[in-house]
């Protein structure tokens, strides 16, 4: 972390899950850090951060957030679960694209010295159990239900490349492309949550029965969050070029698989499951090839499944 000593910082998206996961690990870096506040209040009230109220919608927001600024992790968006992508798909485009391009321009004419973002593994065609590698993002359109935010997460890659590479000067750009994160701070509302939170939070509560949305056969693979953040350090520290990066575990689990887990490890004996095929899904299968991360910035997952179930499980009963 030596890295970001003395070097101006700013987290957009301090108040989210990764945003604030990321303030916990830069405010013992001696970094000079600020972060932004929109709707959500502060979840880390440390005088070592600068939060500062905005819209990025409005870009003179933009440009106020990043005077001044060496460094920037963009971890702020407009997101939500199943049930919202499938009623209302927009609510992932327009207040993104709008964010995003102005962080972006404002950051360039700030002369930021490295802007980090973070896409999706939404932007990927299809590619049934193979794990698919960065180079594939544009060789077919994005799965169905992920139309809308895949298209707007690869317009943003776009304009990620095209301010390191095509404009004199350049801004260094890099895209980190995760996987499903979970663990501490995450969304736990089940009208916008993620199913790793939603059923963190179902287990801890005893719903019983316990509600599945979708057949539970789904397969994904899931990174913690404390694991993501540690590559998004990484990253920022020794990638000097224009890269995307998929970002995950590197491993494959069903949701019945992680539920069970869930089920073992808290103890919840008794749990009668109930799986709602007809409730929205996404894409049944979505696994991605990490070796490009771990050759380029030494990136490996140290957080098996389980240990970052029972981690999450703790947070989750201690501070909810």
């Amino acid at each position: 972390m030596e890295f970001f000593k003395n070097k101006n910082v700013l987290v957009v998206g301090g108040t989210g899950f990764v945003g604030t996961n990321l303030l916990l690990r830069l405010i013992d870096s001696g970094a000079h850090i600020r972060s932004t506040r929109h709707k959500r209040p502060a979840r880390i009230e440390d005088k070592r951060i600068k939060y500062i109220d905005c819209d990025l919608t409005l870009m003179d927001d933009c440009r106020k957030v990043v005077k001044d600024i060496d460094y920037v992790f963009h971890c702020a968006a407009n997101t939500q679960g199943a049930a919202v992508t499938e009623k209302n798909p927009l609510a992932h485009v327009t207040p993104n694209i709008v964010m995003n391009a102005q962080l972006l321009e404002a950051s360039y004419f700030a002369k930021v010295k490295k802007f980090l973002w973070l896409g999706s593994s939404t932007g990927y065609p299809p590619s049934g159990d193979r794990p698919v590698k960065e180079e594939e993002i544009m060789e077919g359109e994005p799965y169905e239900k992920y139309y809308c935010v895949g298209w707007m997460k690869r317009y943003t890659e776009v304009l990620c490349r095209i301010y390191a590479e095509k404009l004199n000067p350049t801004m260094q750009t890099i895209v980190i492309r995760p996987t499903n994160i979970y663990g501490d701070y995450d969304d736990y509302d089940f009208a916008t949550s993620h199913v790793f939170a939603a059923l963190i939070r179902r287990v801890v509560e005893r719903r019983n029965p316990l509600e599945v949305w979708g057949t539970g056969d789904d397969v994904r693979d899931l990174i913690y969050v404390g694991d993501f953040v540690d590559a998004m350090l990484e990253a920022m520290e020794k990638v000097d070029a224009f890269m995307q990066f998929n970002v995950g575990l590197g491993k494959a689990y069903s949701i019945k698989e992680i539920l069970q887990m869930m089920i073992d490890i808290d103890g919840f004996k008794d749990a009668k499951v109930v799986y709602d095929p007809e409730k929205p899904s996404m894409i049944p299968i979505r696994l991605v090839d990490i070796s490009r991360a771990q050759t380029t910035f030494g990136f490996q997952p140290k957080t098996e499944i389980e240990e970052g179930i029972k981690n999450t499980l703790t947070w989750y009963r201690e501070n909810k």
